[in-house]
């Protein structure tokens, strides 16, 4: 089974947003779904528990990437969604 790739016009969309949620779980659970309910083709995630606190992950998508960074000594965290393709990405900010 393979993927099948278009040619699209070189052109990024960003969404960048500040949440108050830093819980590694419930992060990496949550933005997991939104991508596929919003149609994102996943090709690979990973993901690092820094040793004294905080937290990052990483989504590679078909379509560019998805990175989350979390700062719990000021709980809040970072999510930065890049995408070629624009009406996913509007999608996915609507969840």
């Amino acid at each position: 089974m393979g993927t099948n790739y278009k040619e699209t016009e070189a052109q990024i969309f960003n969404f960048q947003k500040w949440i108050n949620e830093c819980n590694p779980e419930i992060l990496k659970n949550t933005f997991q779904k939104k991508l596929k309910k919003s149609g994102f083709t996943i090709i690979s995630f990973s993901e690092h528990h820094f040793e004294k606190k905080g937290y990052t992950c990483f989504w590679l998508l078909a379509e560019s990437h998805l990175a989350i960074h979390t700062f719990p000594e000021e709980n809040k965290t970072y999510v930065e969604l890049s995408s070629c393709n624009d009406d996913k990405l509007r999608y996915f900010k609507t969840l």
